[in-house]
């Protein structure tokens, strides 16, 4: 056997023994499909990758994501093997390794390096959270638009600074998940050339064969979608893996579909079982065979050949450390030539706004019969967006209703043939417009997705990683309540904004005016780790008179006073969000005419308001005040949190109904009357 061939061979076993090593230590996890890729990873980290391992964030890296998480010893194994070294919050490398070998000894176990699934920001390396199936290719598709955007919009002649590749590995899994049907069509239609996903064809699901659930003809499908489909029949021929990698490089008007044939084996030859490919390790009999299969020492654990990272670092390390170097160097000089473009590149990749992004935002002036939150959202977001050119995005199929069509010169559509476009047409993929936002957030574009609130629940998964992965993408939903009308319960949001609220670690924002709509995009183009959502109306909502009413600007603490008993000593607190606020407003004047001491509260933002010290919260919602009323055309499900156990609720305990919207206010009691009334039935409860 040749040298190089002994060394390739090397590469691949001790891959595939660290990963079954890890899974028998850890008694948990899947060794078989790390077993079966080792040689497909091998050959595109070792022959193709440009990543350098020094500098894991460097802008212009290829990425690669392992959309089946369930094989994440397969990535761990490499980031160690490959000598990935760590970077902090900061950005700053720490020179340490992102995987250490005693990371890889205490797979799935607590604080290790090395969780169950890939985790985005808790492993250097790792391009994005994965383990629901399809959210992984899903994503690659955002990270792919992204490299094809920012190209567009930062290359200039001599100055190359963007054209990386994204690479994504797969399994049948996968390729079940309609969420990647949604995002391989769009994919195809948009030709991206610069994207490979790899299919790992071996017919195996934790059920067991593929063929009690799945027999469709997976290549002639995304010969449909418009992509070029490469077969490779065996896994463990590199030579033909290499052709198929050069195969997509040479593709340059679609994307590449990688369909490779794999079979999970180990010990005895032809021995299978599907149960150890998914979910149990293999024992340390069947191990041991396995290791004799390969020719490795049986009894030694987590072993790697000296010869093993040297040989990576003679491939990846050395190809990858040249290439960001020249691209560092390129750097400089389009600093020097293109100072402005270069700003702004450092910006983005650091996740900071430019100076003055925010100076055109509008103020809108008192008028009671107001603007709809939808229409005041689009035109913030066209006064922030032409000041912010990284922030980018679209809708499912919805921008005329949505209001978020950019529309400044030069805001353009992203096309096939125009790649600078900043308004993306999702079309009606709700899934997959969440998860390609999530791949351009995690390419540090700042990204926003629009629809129906009630759509929302479409795109929840994606929401939750998002969260996870603690990244800055922005939801704008509208028609966010039985205001939708005679659309009728199917179109009716109710119990949506609760589910929303309940996800750790995302802000919602119902904004209750125009201006508060203006502040909640104040607050969220300031978050730096936290996606956002915001809840817009479709209806008018009147302007309040901010010279009466307390300043919008107290958005940005979540809840606030915004029309207060004297002395600001209240006997009956009155709270809500959105378009509930007025009618809150209208039944306080009615109340202080009576001589009812009433404060109004609005609450766009629980979370934010979570966020503040106890001493502001009590000063907003003071304890001793237990006379209290919420108002919210959504469910009632979390409202006892601010009006206690004896509280009222005027919320939605059913679904909606077909009529125009003012019948549905009376019906579902959304009237001062009803406000008013609540309000004095709960001052005689606090009297008793």
């Amino acid at each position: 056997m040749a040298e190089t061939d002994r060394l390739d061979l090397a590469c691949v076993n001790t891959i595939r023994t660290l990963s079954m090593d890890a899974v028998q230590a850890a008694n948990s996890g899947h060794p078989g499909t790390p077993m079966a890729l080792a040689p497909v990873a091998y050959c595109l980290w070792n022959r193709f990758l440009r990543f350098d391992p020094d500098d894991p964030i460097w802008p212009n890296r290829d990425r690669f994501v392992l959309s089946a998480g369930h094989a994440s010893m397969l990535l761990y194994s490499l980031l160690h093997l490959c000598g990935i070294k760590a970077v902090n919050a900061k950005y700053e490398r720490l020179g340490t390794l992102s995987v250490t070998l005693d990371d890889i000894k205490r797979f799935r176990q607590l604080d290790s390096k090395c969780p169950g699934h890939p985790e985005y920001r808790w492993t250097s390396g790792i391009e994005t959270t994965t383990g629901p199936l399809g959210q992984g290719v899903a994503t690659s598709v955002g990270m792919a638009i992204a490299s094809r955007w920012t190209a567009a919009y930062f290359n200039r002649p001599g100055f190359e600074m963007f054209d990386y590749n994204v690479y994504a590995l797969c399994g049948d899994g996968c390729m079940m998940e309609g969420v990647s049907g949604e995002a391989a069509s769009l994919a195809g239609h948009l030709k991206l050339s610069n994207l490979c996903w790899i299919y790992d064809n071996n017919k195996i699901t934790i059920e067991g064969h593929t063929a009690w659930a799945f027999s469709e003809d997976v290549a002639t499908r995304f010969i449909a979608y418009g992509w070029n489909v490469v077969r490779v029949g065996d896994a463990n021929d590199l030579e033909m893996l290499e052709r198929a990698f050069k195969t997509f490089h040479a593709t340059t008007d679609r994307p590449t579909l990688l369909i490779v044939d794999s079979h999970i084996a180990w010990g005895a030859p032809n021995k299978q079982d599907t149960h150890a490919a998914h979910g149990e390790p293999l024992g340390e009999e069947e191990i041991k065979l396995t290791k004799r299969n390969y020719g490795w020492p049986e009894d030694a654990k987590f072993l790697v050949p000296d010869d093993v990272p040297k040989h990576f670092q003679a491939g990846i390390g050395k190809r990858g450390r040249a290439l960001r170097e020249a691209w560092m160097q390129r750097f400089e000089d389009y600093k020097a030539r293109h100072p402005d473009l270069a700003d702004q590149l450092y910006r983005m990749q650091h996740r900071r706004l430019p100076e003055g992004w925010d100076k055109d935002i509008p103020v809108f002036p008192a008028d009671a019969k107001g603007l709809a939150g939808r229409d005041a959202s689009g035109k913030v977001l066209n006064a922030i967006a032409k000041r912010v050119p990284w922030l980018i995005g679209g809708a499912a199929d919805l921008a005329p209703s949505t209001k978020t069509r950019l529309t400044f010169d030069g805001a353009g559509d992203f096309t096939a043939t125009n790649y600078a476009g900043r308004n993306f047409h999702f079309g009606v993929r709700e899934h997959a417009m969440g998860s390609i936002l999530n791949g351009l957030a995690l390419s540090k574009i700042r990204p926003y997705g629009s629809g129906f609130m009630i759509f929302s629940d479409y795109s929840r998964p994606t929401f939750r990683l998002a969260a996870i992965m603690e990244i800055t993408v922005t939801y704008i939903f509208t028609h966010d309540s039985i205001g939708v009308g005679e659309d009728g319960p199917t179109h009716q949001p109710i119990e949506q904004l609760a589910s929303l609220r309940a996800i750790p670690g995302l802000v919602t924002l119902r904004p209750g005016d125009a201006n508060e709509v203006a502040e909640a995009w104040r607050a969220v183009m300031q978050m730096s780790h936290e996606p956002a959502v915001l809840i817009l109306s479709r209806q008018a909502l009147p302007t309040l008179d901010r010279t009466k009413y307390a300043p919008a600007s107290g958005l940005q603490k979540g809840a606030y006073v915004l029309a207060d008993a004297p002395g600001g000593k209240p006997d009956v607190l009155l709270l809500a969000t959105g378009s509930e606020v007025a009618l809150c407003v209208e039944a306080y004047e009615k109340l202080t005419a009576e001589g009812v001491k009433a404060r109004v509260v609005s609450m766009p933002s629980w979370e934010l308001f979570e966020h503040q010290p106890r001493e502001y919260r009590e000063s907003v919602l003071p304890p001793a005040v237990a006379a209290r009323v919420s108002v919210e055309q959504a469910s009632t499900f979390g409202w006892a949190r601010y009006v206690g156990t004896t509280g009222c609720t005027i919320g939605m305990t059913t679904f909606g109904a077909s009529a125009p919207l003012k019948e549905l206010l009376k019906k579902f009691g959304f009237t001062v009357e009803n406000v008013v009334a609540a309000a004095r039935e709960q001052l005689k409860m606090s009297k008793k």
